[in-house]
């Protein structure tokens, strides 16, 4: 499987801000854990971080044709307001895709509660902290099956 691990905007910034709600491990722990996944797997695993939407949209319209099999995208605040993540993501309807959220949006302040991204996805999975990518991950290789 080849799988494409999409995160948007301020995740770089793990372990740095908002720790109560995101945690104490930074962007390269949750990398690794996201390669020691794939390696045990037998799955090739990219990992790609932008700050910019339209970036991010490139991102997603490439792996239309670059083999990738699923993708796992955390939108960071893109979820709320980004028809073109959207748009982008529901063009793509060959690839399997799990919108992941680190912390609980349900529980947070309104606006995180509505995600225009997640009906491009075939799933959301939010509130499980960093395991929430791996669980991702599991979707993606069940649903493959």
């Amino acid at each position: 499987m080849r799988i494409l691990v999409i995160n948007g905007p301020n995740l770089n910034f793990l372990g740095i801000r908002e720790k109560a709600v995101y945690g104490n491990q930074d962007y390269n722990y949750l990398c690794q854990m996201i390669r020691d996944k794939a390696a045990a797997d037998g799955d090739e695993v990219e990992l790609y971080q932008s700050n910019h939407e339209g970036a991010i949209i490139d991102r997603i319209q490439a792996a239309y044709s670059d083999g990738t099999d699923g993708i796992v995208i955390n939108p960071g605040a893109y979820t709320h307001y980004s028809y073109a993540i959207h748009d982008a993501l529901k063009s793509i309807e060959n690839i399997t895709k799990v919108e992941i959220h680190i912390s609980d949006i349900q529980s947070r302040e309104e606006f995180r509660k509505v995600s225009v991204t997640a009906p491009a996805c075939d799933t959301q999975i939010y509130g499980h902290g960093l395991n929430g990518y791996l669980e991702a991950m599991d979707y993606i290789r069940e649903a493959s099956k």
